[in-house]
């Protein structure tokens, strides 16, 4: 009865070295998603937390529409950093937090946004020559420091995938 249990009994593994469920746990992950779009989304989270946003319910649209669209993943973000400090200042009720249209366009919701804003940007910047954030900027904002300032924010955010690739892949405990 006793040997019966010991083997029946999913907490006695045997033949596991140390730290590999947790090695087993994150392949899983990584499977479900491809390593770029798993640290993408974590290193958005990651940011978007730090900073309090209430866009952070909104990190797999940011995701969905930066691959649909041939955006940056990084630049929507970004932009919502400095138009309206990632969703806190912004009109109310208006969940814009990309200062589209002077900030005057309202939509239904954050997810609304990030998808009309993404399509235009595809459609009337990118499709049309302007493919850096410095041609970007040139005509989406007036002044003249938007480009420096969406790039530190697409910085913070490389920065941070950069320091999860580093946490997951490079930190191996050996025994």
């Amino acid at each position: 009865m006793i040997v019966l249990f010991l083997f029946l009994n999913p907490f006695f593994v045997f033949g596991k070295e140390a730290g590999e469920s947790a090695k087993i746990t994150y392949n899983t992950i990584l499977q479900e998603e491809s390593k770029t779009v798993f640290y993408q989304k974590a290193a958005i989270k990651n940011i978007l937390e730090r900073y309090h946003s209430p866009l952070i319910g909104e990190v797999d649209t940011f995701i969905k529409v930066c691959y649909q669209y041939q955006l940056d993943c990084y630049l929507l973000p970004s932009i919502a950093g400095i138009e309206s400090t990632f969703g806190h200042y912004l009109i109310p009720s208006s969940f814009n937090p990309f200062g589209w249209g002077g900030g005057k366009i309202f939509f239904k919701n954050f997810k609304e946004a990030i998808e009309k804003v993404a399509s235009a940007l595809k459609n009337n910047y990118l499709d049309r020559g302007l493919t850096t954030v410095e041609t970007i900027g040139k005509v989406y904002s007036e002044n003249p420091s938007w480009s420096q300032k969406v790039l530190f924010f697409i910085n913070q955010f490389k920065k941070e995938e950069e320091n999860l690739r580093l946490y997951f892949e490079k930190n191996t405990v050996k025994l």
